[in-house]
């Protein structure tokens, strides 16, 4: 199945309702299994429309690789993640999202992962998406063997003065 990448510098944000839970579930390859109707309506697919796809069909320009490195790092570690994604609309808008995706079993076997998002706050986006920002310009400017360390170099130096680990970074937020 096709993945749609969007470019987003000129694309309208979305603003997540305080309420909203976006849930999804993937295999193990990130192929999506289960949507709820809020994810649906936030990000302009049907459910019909993105089950089958893998998750990267709404990733987002914004998104620095270096976060979804983190991510798989801690899956396959079989730790959840917690992290501030931007994920892209069927219409090409974004929306921001605070995270958490946990591997499931069943009978000790991986069968998945869990994704619930909710918005983020507004203050955590004010220092998110300058670091994000500068992660993704670093990536930009950096050679395709140099861009995951050198980006994550900037996230480290962002955040261990402080913080010991990214979750905890993201939740003190």
């Amino acid at each position: 199945m096709e993945t749609s990448l969007t470019n987003t510098s000129s694309s309208k944000e979305i603003i997540l309702p305080a309420d909203a839970l976006l849930v999804s579930k993937t295999d193990p390859n990130s192929c999506i299994t289960y949507v709820n109707q809020h994810f649906c309506k936030i990000s302009g697919y049907t459910g019909k429309e993105i089950i089958g796809h893998n998750h990267d069909i709404v990733r987002n320009d914004l998104m620095p690789r270096s976060i979804y490195n983190l991510m798989w790092e801690h899956l396959k570690a079989e730790e959840e993640f917690f992290g501030y994604i931007v994920n892209t609309n069927k219409d090409g808008s974004y929306y921001w999202m605070l995270i958490n995706v946990t591997p499931f079993y069943n009978n000790d076997t991986l069968t998945g992962y869990f994704s619930v998002r909710r918005a983020p706050l507004p203050q955590a986006l004010e220092i998110i998406k300058p670091l994000y920002q500068s992660m993704c310009q670093t990536e930009k400017a950096a050679s395709p063997e140099q861009q995951l360390s050198m980006s994550s170099a900037v996230l480290w130096q962002a955040i261990t003065k402080e913080y010991q680990t990214y979750a905890e970074f993201v939740l003190s937020l």
